[in-house]
Formats: structure tokens, C-alpha cells, sequence
């Protein structure tokens, strides 16, 4: 047997545990926690349609790319809830060595290929990336908003600390930036997010 395709079908066996890995959000209108899977695959979707609201042009392909690979080490590191303080102390580490772990199941050059994406998401340097990580936030934000507040009331977090965590999309697209202004202004108006 090709030990090449031995191990690209080992690695897509282990795949198939995203669908296992619960986030904090719920779906929208479902008393139910998405997982993984299921946000990488909303937020790659989510780049195609929003695109065209960039402020620069990117390669929307390699941006896809990044978003359906960049929480494949949560297989190892676990989800780390974005307002948890404590949990977010360590996150950087667990996350490189469950890189090196999940992308070193595949043969050299694609698992170098996969974490040289996997860095760049994580650097925020590119467009792509910076789409990319824009998009990988605005997705919770708006099953948050049309949750009732979901996570934001169910462990009280502030106006503040959500606008903190969307900043990447500030310079990515203004159209978008006006929208979450609108979005959270709205929110705290309705007593979904709170001030602190």
C-alpha cells in the first residue's frame, strides 16, 4: 500500500472528531452547542458571501483554506472560549503543540503545507488572514445577536470585551464594521451585552 495515502486517510479519519468538539455558541434558535465542523464550515461559506465587502483584495480560495483548517488543533487543544481569561493563558501553547501534532500526521510536504496556513491565520499579517480571522469572529457575534444574547448573557460579557475581540474586522471592511457598530450598539440597547 502507498504509506502516502495511508496516512492522508488517517488524517481525515481524525477529522471526522471536529463534529465531537463543542464550542460555547449554540446554533441560532436551537438549544444546542455547534461544533467545530460545523463553524469551519460556516465560516468559509460566510467568506465567499462577504467577500466582496473587503477593503483590499485577497485570494478568497487560500482564505478558505485557512478557515477550514485553523481549529483542526482543537482536536488536541480543546476549544478555548474567547472571554475566558484564565483558559487563554495557555491556549498559545497548547495550540502549537497540537500543531505539531495534527499537521505532522500528514506526509511532509502537505502537513508543512497545512501549518504554514494554520501560522498565517494565526499571524494576521496577510489579507487572507486578516479576512479570514475577521470572519472567524463575526460568526459567533451573530449567532450571539440572534440568540437573545446566548453566550454574551449566559456569562455577562461586556460591550467592551466583544468589541475588543471583532477589531480584526475594523480594518478589514468598513461596510462590516458599520454593521457590528449598529449590531452591538443595538445589543446593549436590548440588554444583551452588558457595559462594564
Amino acid at each position: 500500500m502507498n504509506e502516502r495515502l495511508i496516512k492522508d486517510i488517517e488524517f481525515i479519519v481524525e477529522l471526522d472528531r471536529m463534529k465531537t468538539i463543542l464550542r460555547q455558541t449554540s446554533l441560532i434558535g436551537e438549544d444546542k452547542r455547534e461544533d467545530d465542523a460545523q463553524h469551519s464550515w460556516h465560516i468559509a461559506v460566510m467568506t465567499m458571501v462577504l467577500s466582496e465587502y473587503s477593503n483590499e483584495e485577497f485570494d478568497v480560495n487560500r482564505a478558505i483554506k485557512m478557515l477550514l483548517i485553523h481549529d483542526l488543533v482543537e482536536l488536541y487543544a480543546g476549544d478555548t472560549f474567547c472571554y475566558d481569561a484564565a483558559a487563554n493563558l495557555d491556549k498559545r501553547d497548547r495550540e502549537l503543540q497540537a500543531a505539531d501534532r495534527i499537521f505532522g500526521m500528514l506526509g511532509e510536504e502537505k502537513g508543512g503545507f497545512f501549518r504554514s496556513l494554520w501560522d498565517e491565520f494565526e499571524e494576521m499579517e496577510t489579507p487572507e488572514a486578516r479576512f479570514a480571522a475577521s470572519m472567524d469572529r463575526l460568526q459567533p457575534m451573530l449567532n450571539n445577536y440572534y440568540n437573545g444574547g446566548g453566550t454574551w448573557r449566559k456569562f455577562g460579557v461586556a460591550q467592551e470585551d466583544v468589541f475588543k475581540r471583532i477589531s480584526p474586522l475594523k480594518g478589514t471592511s468598513d461596510q462590516l464594521w458599520q454593521f457590528v457598530e449598529n449590531m452591538l450598539e443595538d445589543a446593549y440597547n436590548r440588554g444583551l451585552i452588558t457595559k462594564r
